[in-house]
């Protein structure tokens, strides 16, 4: 019997909202390039949840951040992320981990995934320590207040995050 672990994977989703993309969220996703023939970096469109730049934003962001990486392609998708996974064809979900509260969330997600779709296994990545403590959350926090994210996100997303406050 051939294990999918003896081989290299085919095809990993790489799901969140990445409102905006952050240089945490690129260090996982090119760490996962490198274990899959393809990563597909996806962004769920949750209208429950009070977004800071819209679905076709981030996905042009996240294209414009990628482009240069050849195993990438980047969608957007509705619904449950092991639905989308299986319609895709993917049979491992990428998550990146940064504390241990996230661990916790995504340890439990995890197993739900697993009684929802058992053919589809979560591989967790941390970041790079000098990613730790970046979030969407805080970038756009220091994005209202006019502060410098460069350190924090890529050049793309500094400069439309700057044209977007000069529109305010």
């Amino acid at each position: 019997m051939t294990s999918i672990y003896q081989e290299k994977a085919k095809k990993a989703l790489y799901p969140g909202s990445f409102d905006p993309i952050t240089n945490g969220h690129l260090d996982v996703l090119e760490r996962a390039r490198k274990m899959f023939d393809e990563v597909i970096i996806a962004v769920l469109n949750n209208s429950e949840k009070n977004s800071f730049l819209t679905v076709e934003e981030r996905v042009q962001l996240i294209k414009e951040s990628v482009k240069t990486m050849k195993n990438v392609t980047v969608a957007s998708f509705n619904g449950l992320t092991v639905e989308y996974a299986k319609n895709i064809g993917a049979n491992f979900l990428i998550r990146g981990l940064r504390t241990i509260t996230e661990f916790e969330y995504e340890g439990q997600l995890c197993q739900t995934n697993q009684v929802i779709a058992p053919e589809i296994d979560t591989v967790f990545l941390s970041t790079k320590p000098e990613h730790n403590f970046i979030s969407s959350s805080m970038v756009k926090e220091l994005s209202n207040y006019k502060t410098d994210i460069s350190k924090f996100v890529p050049k793309n997303v500094v400069e439309y995050l700057k044209k977007m406050q000069r529109k305010v």
